[in-house]
């Protein structure tokens, strides 16, 4: 008989929250395919468990899945692991789990945490129905077109970033989404978790300086019930921003905040106007 793939959901920080299930599989398999071996060894020794572990990251994944399927295919079982959290979720484990249903192995799931319902869930605002993006592209320009596709979204938006981006990734979301409610989570569950609220602006002031530690964010969505606001009516209120002195920054940031548009629009049909 072929053996099982076991998609398992670990802790995200607090080696408590880990399910009975989750510890009982650990425990029984034949070998545990983890993103980080390192920070699975110390949740095995936390729970007395001893096992076979192997790495299975990004960069190898594709070149270890099929090893893996034969050996599930010889009868072994095997527990799929990322670093935190729920694996497959911005996580390594696409060649495998694809490759092991292809091959008509079981694939169970021993669900768990996951940073993106933590969040969700402590939000604040309305979340009961949201899409998770995970990681933006890096460079500035894919990054504003991947934020612009959304800027009509109804449901709120789920991300995740490094660190040290999340000031230019506040400012790109308020300029393409514009000032919209928000969450950023830094070290959920952890000794240091911090969970700050504000609008997207106000965020992108107080989190200034580079971050520490694993960073989820929650933005909200665009207004449903928001009417559409004609071209004509937009550059009636763009020339009237105009004549009062304001400049086309400013402006754009005010009339997005009012109307919902995304400040990125705007801005664009603000300089359409001046050059006639």
């Amino acid at each position: 008989m072929p053996g099982v793939l076991y998609v398992v959901a670990t802790p995200i920080g607090n080696l408590e929250d880990v399910t009975l299930r989750a510890l009982r599989v650990l425990r029984e398999v034949d070998l545990i395919a983890a993103e980080d071996t390192r920070r699975t060894k110390k949740l095995l020794a936390r729970h007395g468990i001893a096992r076979p572990v192997a790495s299975y990251y990004d960069a190898v994944e594709r070149d270890r899945a099929p090893a893996m399927v034969e050996r599930l295919r010889a009868g072994a079982s095997i527990a799929l692991v990322s670093d935190a959290g729920t694996p497959r979720i911005a996580d390594p484990g696409y060649h495998l789990v694809r490759g092991a249903l292809a091959a008509g192995i079981r694939v169970v799931p021993v669900p768990g945490p996951s940073a993106v319902t933590a969040l969700v869930s402590v939000a604040g605002f309305a979340t009961e129905r949201f899409v998770f993006e995970g990681f933006l592209p890096t460079r500035p320009g894919p990054r504003a077109a991947r934020l612009s596709a959304l800027a009509r979204e109804p449901r709120a938006l789920v991300f995740f970033e490094a660190p040290g981006r999340v000031a230019a990734f506040l400012a790109a979301a308020e300029a393409a989404l514009g000032d919209r409610e928000a969450v950023v989570a830094r070290e959920l569950t952890k000794q240091h978790e911090e969970v700050v609220r504000g609008t997207l602006h106000e965020l992108a002031g107080r989190l200034a300086q580079p971050l520490r530690g694993e960073v989820t964010i929650v933005v909200a969505g665009a207004h449903e019930a928001a009417p559409a606001l004609a071209a004509e009516e937009l550059d009636v209120q763009i020339r009237a921003a105009r004549a009062r002195g304001e400049g086309i920054r400013d402006l754009s940031a005010e009339i997005a905040r009012r109307t919902g548009l995304s400040r990125r629009e705007v801005y664009r049909r603000a300089l359409a106007l001046e050059r006639g």
